[in-house]
């Protein structure tokens, strides 16, 4: 059997390596494009690139599509900004855009003529909760949102290749970063904590779960879904 080749953007660390580590163990060819290196082992071909660097971006795209036929698509990376809308400075924003958006785009774009061509694709994008909204969170989930929007209209338009589209946006998510600037006995985690229905953080591998699911025949029905892996946390906030 023929391994799938799936592309997975910033699997060097946090939910990316797990994506890639879970994909990985179910027999895909993990290739990772990220900004730097991986620390430690990865089960993946790793590839530089900053996707916030357009030029780079599709040199690199372009030459990863001549060496392979890829089958699936993650879209993970994604750059972030904490800030009071007073503060944003365009630089920010533009930043934000161009990972979130941008490079999202070039990637479909990429890789979308070889899943035509074969008649199947998937791609998964990942979305966030914060993109039904959060304070400080602006420009975030402004492009998060548009993750959606861009997943439910490509969706429509590459149904009839077999190649579906959906999105997969994470609620609160314990990284190894967010657990090296969190502890567990800070009052804003503990209240954190406290506001998730499951009652504990999530963790990256729930989310590989979530995108391994989309990218499996068993998902072949299913696409322009958004699917939130918050441990309920969105319910009330999300519309049906």
């Amino acid at each position: 059997m023929v391994s799938p080749v799936t592309v997975v953007t910033g699997a060097s660390r946090g939910i990316g390596r797990a994506i890639a580590c879970r994909l990985a163990g179910e027999g895909h060819r993990v290739i990772n494009l990220s900004r730097y290196l991986p620390e430690g082992d990865l089960p993946a071909e790793s590839l530089c690139v900053d996707l916030g660097d357009q030029a780079a971006t599709t040199r690199m795209l372009s030459e990863l599509v001549e060496r392979h036929e890829v089958d699936n698509l993650v879209n993970n990376a994604a750059a972030i900004n904490v800030s009071d809308i007073a503060a944003l400075s365009y630089g920010d924003f533009q930043q934000l855009v161009d990972v979130n958006l941008r490079a999202v785009l070039q990637c479909i774009q990429a890789v979308t003529p070889g899943m035509k061509k074969k008649g199947r694709g998937r791609i998964v994008t990942l979305g966030s909760r914060a993109a039904l909204g959060k304070a400080q969170r602006t420009t975030y989930g402004m492009t998060k949102a548009g993750v959606v929007g861009l997943s439910r209209s490509l969706a429509l338009e590459l149904a009839p290749y077999g190649i579906t589209v959906n999105v997969v946006s994470p609620g609160p998510i314990e990284t190894k970063m967010f657990r090296e600037n969190s502890k567990p006995d800070d009052p804003e985690v503990i209240a954190l904590t406290g506001s998730i229905p499951l009652g504990r953080m999530g963790q990256p591998e729930d989310v590989a779960a979530a995108v391994s699911f989309f990218l499996g025949d068993g998902a072949a029905f299913v696409t322009g879904q958004n699917l939130y892996v918050c441990g309920g946390l969105s319910i009330g906030s999300a519309a049906i």
